[in-house]
């Protein structure tokens, strides 16, 4: 049986259309019945297996219908004491690989979940979907071969995206720059700048890459063309093949002419630009302007798998109909359980979508996942359910995180807990506090945190923005290990102070009747809440008057 490397070497594009990407040209009465057919399913060795018993206490739904009435929405912590404890036997299947991310800072370090091999299967048709997706265009043919020069801006293996290069080598002959082999033992620092200076020397095919990595690259690309001036890139020249050296001079030239600085457009020739991650909507036209290419936005995670792609149109994500069954929380039901913890929210299907509608993903994995109605804290917009020229089916933008965490660029996750927890660490006076995500000048995200210290602890003394900041980043540090890595890997500055006038929360809850929710208030809330702060923003404040 031919692997994707050789079919395409055979040039048979309508046989490799329609193995990876076919899914787009079915009907959504046609994906749903895939939808049911792979959930009866799974719902038979979940149920007989150890941990879905942990949820029905003996009740044995047969039908789809029956498993979303009798199995509640789940978190990660109804899992955790089997999948951190590994415990095999309890499972609907056998693990082959146990993958693992992020989860809650200093509270629960990681999550790990188990991935069966029909599930690598699933993971290896629907990667290679993207792969052809990335590069065909309108025509359907992939560009993409045995040779091509890989630039990866993912993490390597045990998370999600450390399986790319594995299902690679076993479909087509893929250059990684740098060698997996190599990459594995490099800090995220050295993996660049090594993939950047094998790039200069070879030219690169594809890049692959979480969204703000990539946008980090860019933003320093002009100064590391500049590093790689004078001497040392006649040095380099050596290494370089001629069509590098020519791409280079020309560049150097024409952008000098033209009075800019060199962007990759000017040196690389792009067949396919992946990218994933949060905040990913922020830096997608940047990237485009940059590359020359329109990025193609993927979803992937650790508890999800590969579970979407744009089509060749760009125009917003389509669900891969065999990796998960999908529900969704309407955004409405999401707020009246936040309102009342008791409430239990109603789910909708892909079918019931309704476009310029919010709503949280709720996922069952399929062939022998262990997750079920499970709440991965995702927020999706439907922008439509069907009409685009490329598909029929509900194409979806990815918004953020659920309201409750903050997410920045994709390395940590932020709540109510961790800042809770931060501020004890701290000792410091802080009475109330507000946390939002917000975007600089240049869209790159960070955690706005409005704080109102404790006026009587305080007395007279003088509190700087700066100091406070610091002081609070130093636990934010040591509760959240990834925090660090926004500045030191992206350059990110992650948090800023607002100081706000003793009494301003107590103020706006007396004479509003209203509680300003801590955690991501939305922007008309906060223009709402910031009325009764007459403090002037200035770099120092004391509380009494």
């Amino acid at each position: 049986m031919l692997n994707y490397g050789q079919k395409v070497k055979k040039q048979q594009y309508k046989e490799i259309w329609q193995e990876y990407c076919g899914f787009l040209d079915l009907s959504i009465d046609e994906y749903m019945g895939i939808q049911y057919r792979l959930m009866e399913e799974q719902i038979k060795v979940w149920t007989a297996s150890g941990l879905g018993q942990m949820f029905l206490n003996g009740k044995k739904p047969q039908t789809v219908e029956d498993f979303r009435r009798v199995v509640p929405l789940t978190t990660y912590g109804d899992y955790a004491d089997v999948l951190l404890g590994k415990q095999t036997d309890m499972l609907p299947g056998e693990p082959v690989i146990w993958l693992q991310t992020t989860w809650e800072g200093g509270k629960h370090p990681i999550k790990v979940a188990p991935y069966t091999r029909a599930m690598l299967d699933v993971f290896k048709s629907n990667l290679l979907a993207v792969t052809v997706l990335g590069s065909c265009g309108e025509t359907q043919k992939t560009r993409q071969q045995n040779g091509d020069r890989v630039l990866f801006g993912l993490a390597p293996l045990p998370y999600v995206t450390g399986l790319f290069p594995v299902i690679f080598a076993e479909e087509v002959d893929f250059k990684f720059l740098p060698p997996v082999k190599e990459a594995l033992s490099m800090s995220f620092g050295e993996r660049n700048r090594k993939g950047f200076s094998l790039a200069m020397q070879q030219g690169i095919d594809l890049f692959f890459g979480l969204s703000s990595v990539i946008y980090y690259v860019t933003e320093n690309f002009s100064d590391s063309i500049k590093s790689n001036s004078s001497g040392s890139m006649l040095k380099k020249a050596v290494h370089m093949r001629p069509k590098m050296i020519y791409r280079y001079l020309r560049a150097k030239f024409q952008c000098s002419k033209e009075g800019r600085e060199i962007k990759p457009k000017d040196l690389f020739k792009l067949k396919s630009l992946v990218c994933a991650g949060t905040d990913t909507a922020s830096y997608k036209e940047a990237l485009r302007d940059a590359w020359g290419i329109k990025p193609l936005e993927i979803f992937a995670g650790t508890e999800v798998s590969m579970a979407a792609t744009e089509t060749q149109t760009r125009n917003g994500m389509v669900f891969f109909p065999d990796n998960c069954f999908y529900e969704f929380i309407p955004e409405d039901e999401f707020y009246k359980e936040l309102a009342d913890p008791s409430y239990q929210p109603a789910t909708v299907l892909m079918n019931e979508l309704v476009p310029d509608h919010n709503y949280e993903l709720v996922i069952s994995v399929l062939k022998g996942g262990a997750f079920a109605r499970y709440r991965i804290g995702d927020m999706f917009r439907c922008i439509s359910n069907g009409g685009d020229k490329s598909t029929s089916l509900p194409q979806l933008v990815f918004l953020d995180r659920v309201p409750t965490v903050i997410d920045i660029a994709g390395f940590t996750r932020i709540t109510e807990h961790s800042i809770e927890e931060v501020i004890e660490l701290s000792g410091l006076a802080v009475k109330h506090w507000i946390a939002r995500k917000e975007f600089d000048g240049k869209r790159r995200p960070f955690l706005h945190l409005y704080v109102e210290m404790d006026e009587k602890e305080l007395d007279h003394i003088a509190i700087s923005k700066q100091i406070l900041k610091e002081h609070l980043e130093v636990y934010f540090t040591y509760f959240d290990t990834d925090y660090r890595d926004l500045k030191k890997m992206l350059g990110i500055e992650p948090l800023q102070i607002t100081i706000l006038k003793c009494g301003t929360v107590d103020e706006y809850a007396k004479r509003t009747g209203k509680k300003l929710r801590r955690l991501n208030p939305s922007a008309f809330e906060l223009s709402e809440f910031m009325k009764f702060d007459s403090q002037p923003d200035g770099a120092e404040w004391r509380c009494r008057q």
